[in-house]
């Protein structure tokens, strides 16, 4: 019965979402993709072709019961990313609501197996000289973030669903890299490179192929393991190493000034002085500012074990193709 079912993906415009569409093409498994504004120009016609796109949100709690009755799989990689104070109704509607939304739907069509995109902000990021491993509990020092706390408030809802009998697992990307938009995410420290942006900080954290990523999901959709969460995380380098990385990608200046504590914390309080001013996001926030600083190793060894089968990209790989990418693009 389950033959013709569609496997669903929500955020399917997103950097990850493009990534893991294109790891489903490659097992021509029928994808009905959801957008929300415009559908992804990352790829091909030909890829285009191949899914069901449907525009939707999932904070519409009908249209996701009614897309799933053509499914028996859930990807969800829907998600807001923001450390605005301007959008913390939003991170609790889309991060928390949302998600619930999903897991809800899910359990009312008898979908088979959820596997959610949560992130490593919801094991808490501000963790200094600490390694980092599925195990740690929410702390609220830990990551004072509103962002981290709808994560982790986002999981809770995915544990619930396994308790009320749906066939779960969740990721915990650290930060993702890839050909994306790179005036949008993480893909933006790409764009800071090239425009040879000076200041870098001593904190270190954990970086991974968007490949890497969406492999990773697939394989877990296709093991019996329910009920688990994964770190994912290829390596962990310093934030000056990889943008010094990013910045020889592109033969442009490495950065050269070190942004100490005290020069951030200015910085975001004037950031949120100007967003004040001119309404928009600051681009550096007090969360943002002290997380950067933070020298956090991810551990990626259950995720190792698991799945025996898999490996992680070399970053140094993945910057240069990146960096290609968006040389070609400009």
């Amino acid at each position: 019965m389950n033959m013709n079912k569609k496997t669903l993906v929500t955020g399917a415009a997103g950097l990850l979402g493009v990534y893991l569409i294109r790891e489903l093409l490659k097992k021509n498994e029928p994808i009905l993709a959801i957008y929300r504004t415009k559908i992804p120009t990352q790829l091909t016609q030909e890829e285009l072709d191949k899914i069901t796109w449907i525009k939707g949100d999932i904070l519409d709690v009908l249209f996701l019961e009614e897309v799933m009755q053509e499914c028996n799989k859930v990807y969800h990689c829907a998600g807001l990313v923001s450390f605005s104070p301007r959008r913390v109704r939003d991170l609790y509607k889309i991060n928390v609501d949302g998600t619930a939304n999903v897991v809800n739907a899910c359990l009312a069509a008898g979908i088979t197996k959820l596997i959610h995109v949560s992130s490593v902000a919801s094991l808490g990021r501000k963790r200094n000289g600490q390694t980092v491993t599925e195990d740690v509990k929410w702390d609220e020092r830990a990551n004072p973030s509103v962002y981290g706390k709808t994560k982790y408030l986002g999981e809770l809802e995915v544990w619930r669903g396994v308790a009320e009998g749906l066939e779960a697992a969740i990721v915990n990307p650290v930060i993702i890299l890839g050909k994306g938009d790179w005036d949008a995410g993480s893909a933006a420290t790409f764009k800071n490179a090239y425009n040879e942006f000076p200041w870098y900080t001593e904190g270190t954290s954990g970086f991974v192929d968007a490949y890497d990523v969406a492999k990773a999901m697939v394989l877990l959709m296709d093991s019996t393991i329910s009920g688990e969460r994964f770190i994912v995380s290829a390596d962990n380098w310093s934030y000056k190493d990889l943008f010094t990385a990013m910045a020889e990608g592109f033969g442009k200046k490495p950065p050269t000034r070190k942004v100490t504590p005290w020069l951030a914390a200015l910085v975001w309080r004037l950031e949120a002085i100007k967003g004040w001013v001119n309404g928009q996001d600051p681009l550096l926030t007090k969360e943002t500012a002290e997380t950067a600083q933070q020298k956090v190793n991810f551990s990626n060894l259950k995720l190792l074990n698991a799945l025996p089968n898999f490996s992680f990209r070399p970053l140094n790989q993945t910057i240069k193709e990146s960096c290609d990418f968006y040389l070609k693009s400009l």
